[in-house]
């Protein structure tokens, strides 16, 4: 499964360690990605996402079921 959240967009990045002597590795910045099962009332059953910490953010401000309607009009299966 790949490490992408569908509602926020946020997926890896890649940057540099940098060393207290300055020296430059290069290294991932992945996103904080939580299984959840998110209940649906207007699916009447629970749905399971892999969503970012900013996208169980969203999901609490805007609403469960807009979010899936937003997310089904992208075409992303869940």
């Amino acid at each position: 499964m790949s490490k992408y959240c569908p509602v926020t967009g946020k997926k890896p990045v890649s940057g540099n360690r940098v060393s207290h002597a300055n020296n430059k590795a290069k290294r991932v910045f992945e996103p904080n990605l939580h299984e959840k099962r998110l209940w649906s009332p207007a699916l009447g059953r629970f749905v399971r996402l892999r969503l970012s910490a900013k996208g169980l953010k969203t999901i609490d401000k805007r609403g469960v079921d807009a979010v899936l309607a937003e997310l089904k009009a992208q075409g992303v299966k869940f």
